[in-house]
């Protein structure tokens, strides 16, 4: 393990991986943002149809 991680190549795919976990965890939260506004903007549209008698 330790031979793998002193050698260039190790050194690169390690590199790799961080950079690919990193990325992983940008894109996770940018979709939690947008999951989030697109359930506020969905919770706000069912309100005021509710509201006004469309539904309910």
């Amino acid at each position: 393990m330790l031979e793998a991680l002193t050698s260039g190549t190790g050194l690169a795919l390690g590199l790799v991986a961080i950079v690919g976990v990193a990325l992983l965890i940008v894109a996770i939260r940018i979709a939690v943002k947008l999951a989030i506004r697109a359930g506020l903007v969905a919770a706000v549209v069912l309100a005021g149809l509710y509201a006004v008698g469309v539904i309910g």
